[in-house]
């Protein structure tokens, strides 16, 4: 069986700094990969529009250049999204959306992930200028949506998580504040985001949503310690899982997209514990196709196909605004095998749970349409 489908674009990865930028950019364009909304966690953070950057804070001019230059400019569309800080103006906003340079802006919740030690409580952004010059500019708010600061039982509990009471509490009086402000909750792993991206709807709330929160559970993580699967927001269980499966496979949805939070590490375990973070770089298409098989899709008949392409292909774009590729790419259901990428900085292991194991689908030749 070979599927063909417009090439995808991954609205949410990682391409990091340094030496390796290329190899992480070539492996997303290896795998028919169209274009790529590029993560601002950077050292120091992409914090400013235009300008050169500084040992303070980078622009998104300068960063979206220096990815250019190591391979980007083949995308078909490259977005930096501003990191919000306290730094962070509504008159930056609305120079940056008048230049077409800012079309997005990133919220991390305080030390929630890697290089996130520079970001805002939502609490102090909601009701405020700069969220408001978002909406009135028509910048897209990009949220790495979990409660910051909170005690260890409450983080990971089996009745509530960081993830869960964000959604709960903190979105909706995002969402009341600020009634124009479009959204995209990022990398999804419960049952009570979906609920919340549902009830905002398709003009207020978009959300990707990764392999791994599709295929595996907090069980896969623990169970032998598998690091490789360790990233942020943790994989959770299995009734979030079956919410995320149902989402993303359901007939005609247009809210629920791919971003895979794709993040290499060369070394993922450090003296003060584990990195975060997937690597998915040559084998996303190939994981969302079995997840989808496991969830009970036929990718054989027309209404699978459709369900895949949509949340692949075309609704991550409709959401942001822009078209479709008019390029192409064929996934074949042959067994194939995940291997590490080589880079300047050494090895970097990608799912699933490491190098060797076997995939259902492998990617063949992209072609022009």
């Amino acid at each position: 069986m070979t599927i063909d489908l417009p090439k995808w674009f991954d609205l949410h990865t990682h391409f990091r700094q340094g030496a390796s930028v290329g190899s992480y950019i070539r492996a997303h364009l290896e795998m028919g990969c169209a274009g790529a909304l590029a993560m601002p966690n950077t050292r120091p953070p992409v914090a400013r529009v235009s300008g050169d950057n500084t040992a303070e804070a980078w622009s998104i001019e300068g960063y979206r250049a220096m990815l250019e230059r190591e391979g980007a400019d083949a995308f078909e569309r490259l977005i930096v999204p501003l990191y919000l800080t306290r730094a962070t103006t509504p008159q930056m906003i609305a120079d940056g959306a008048e230049s077409g340079l800012l079309q997005a802006c990133k919220y991390y919740p305080p030390h929630g992930t890697t290089n996130a030690e520079h970001g805002v409580p939502m609490a102090e952004l909601v009701g405020g200028e700069v969220l408001r010059a978002m909406e009135e500019h028509d910048v897209m708010l990009c949220i790495h949506g979990e409660q910051h600061a909170l005690g260890g039982e409450d983080y990971l509990a089996a009745d509530r998580n960081a993830e869960s009471l964000f959604y709960t509490e903190a979105m909706p009086q995002l969402l009341e504040r600020h009634p124009r402000l479009r959204t995209v909750c990022e990398h999804i792993t419960t049952a009570e985001a979906v609920e919340f991206v549902r009830g905002a709807g398709p003009s207020r709330a978009g959300a990707t949503v990764t392999p791994q929160h599709l295929l595996y559970t907090v069980g896969h993580l623990i169970q032998g310690l598998k690091y490789h699967l360790y990233c942020l927001p943790v994989v959770k269980f299995d009734t979030d899982r079956a919410a995320l499966r149902e989402a993303v496979t359901a007939p005609g949805q247009t809210q629920f997209f791919a971003g895979t939070d794709s993040a290499p590490h060369s070394k993922k375990v450090t003296d003060c514990g584990c990195a975060a973070g997937c690597f998915t770089g040559g084998c996303a298409p190939q994981l969302y196709a079995m997840a989808f098989e496991a969830a009970g899709v036929d990718l054989s008949g027309e209404s699978g196909r459709s369900a895949f392409e949509a949340f692949l292909c075309t609704n991550g774009p409709a959401h942001y605004g822009f078209a479709p590729s008019e390029e192409r790419f064929q996934l074949v259901r042959e067994p194939d095998q995940v291997e590490a990428l080589t880079t300047p900085e050494g090895e970097i292991v990608p799912l699933p749970l490491g190098v060797g194991l076997d995939l259902d689908w492998r990617l063949a030749q992209t072609t022009r349409a």
